[in-house]
C-alpha cells in the first residue's frame, strides 16, 4: 500500500513545491491538494464536517498551478487533485490544463474529482446544484473524448461540441487515472460508470469492507473487472499504524493523510508518518 500526503495548500502554510519535495525525499508516493475557487460570503449550505467552516477552505490556492510548482520541484512523486470540482470548470479548458500538467510532470497526475457540497459556490459557476452529478459525468466524458481522440466530439445536455482538436494529449494512456471522491452507494455507481478508481473520506464511511464489497459487485454487474478499479482513502483519522495496516489488509491501494497547515508542524508530521512506509 502507498502513502500520500494532502495539503490544504494555503499561502500561510507550507508551499506546494517545498512540501512536495519534502514528501518525495521521505518516500511518500503522492502529493495532493484540494480545490475551492471561492467561498460565498452569503453561504447557506452547511459544511458536511460541521460548521463553522474551517479557515483553509477560504484560502485554497489553485490546484493545477500548485501541482505544476510541485512537479517542477520533484521528479517521481505523483500529483493528485483531492478533489477537482469539475462542475466549476469549462471541460475543454480543464482538459487542456490537466493534459498539460500530465505532460510537463512526466505523466504523474492522479485526477481526483468530485461534485462538491457548496450549493452557492457552484451556482456562481452556473451549475444547478440538483443537476451537478449529470454535469460532472458529461464534463468528465467530454474530457475523456478530448484526451483520446484526434477530432473529439461530445453531445450532452450540458456539454456539446463537434470535431475539436486539442493538444497536448496526456502522457498517461488513455489519460490520467480518474478517481471519484464520494462515500455513498450512488457515488460507487459513478465510479463504475466513468472512473478508474474510488477515493472516499474515511470519516464519511460507516463500513468500509461493506462499501468495498458493494463496489466490486457493481463493477462485476456492469461488466468491469473489479480489480481494475483502484481504491484510495483520504484518512482524516487513520494516521496511526494499526489503522494503516487495516487499510492495507482490506486491499486499499493508497491512504492519503492530511498534513498540518503550520510550517512548524508539517515537517515533524512527515517524519513521523514516513516511519510507517516500510511496514505498509
Amino acid at each position: 500500500m502507498h502513502l500520500g500526503i494532502f495539503s490544504y495548500n494555503v499561502a500561510y502554510g507550507a508551499r506546494p513545491d517545498e512540501l512536495a519535495r519534502a514528501c518525495e525525499e521521505r518516500g511518500f508516493e503522492s502529493f495532493w491538494v484540494g480545490e475551492h475557487t471561492h467561498i460565498p460570503a452569503s453561504r447557506q449550505t452547511p459544511y458536511p464536517g460541521g460548521d463553522p467552516l474551517p479557515r483553509p477552505y477560504y484560502h485554497m490556492a489553485d490546484p493545477c498551478v500548485s501541482l505544476m510548482a510541485a512537479a517542477a520541484a520533484t521528479t517521481t512523486i505523483k500529483l493528485g487533485t483531492g478533489v477537482c470540482l469539475v462542475v466549476e470548470h469549462d471541460p475543454i479548458v480543464l482538459a487542456k490544463t490537466v493534459a498539460t500538467l500530465d505532460w510537463l510532470s512526466g505523466g504523474r497526475v492522479l485526477f481526483g474529482i468530485g461534485g462538491g457540497w457548496n450549493r452557492e459556490e457552484m451556482a456562481h459557476h452556473g451549475t444547478p446544484f440538483q443537476r451537478r452529478w449529470q454535469v460532472l459525468r458529461e464534463r468528465v466524458e467530454a474530457m475523456q473524448a478530448i484526451w483520446t481522440q484526434e477530432e473529439a466530439s461530445y453531445s450532452g445536455e450540458f456539454v456539446s461540441f463537434e470535431r475539436i482538436i486539442s493538444y497536448p494529449k496526456p502522457i498517461q494512456k488513455p489519460y490520467p487515472p480518474i478517481l471519484f471522491g464520494g462515500a455513498t452507494a450512488r457515488g460507487r455507481t459513478r465510479v463504475v460508470r466513468y472512473c478508474d478508481g474510488w477515493i472516499p473520506i474515511d470519516v464519511l464511511l460507516d463500513d468500509l469492507p461493506a462499501a468495498l464489497a458493494d463496489l466490486r459487485h457493481k463493477a462485476a454487474a456492469a461488466g468491469r473487472d473489479p480489480d481494475s478499479l483502484s481504491i484510495s482513502v483520504f484518512a482524516f483519522e487513520g494516521t496511526h499504524g494499526e489503522a494503516l495496516q487495516r487499510y492495507r489488509d482490506l486491499g486499499v491501494e493508497r491512504v492519503v493523510v492530511v498534513a498540518p497547515r503550520r510550517l512548524a508542524d508539517a515537517w515533524p508530521f512527515l517524519d513521523r508518518m514516513a516511519t510507517f512506509i516500510p511496514h505498509i
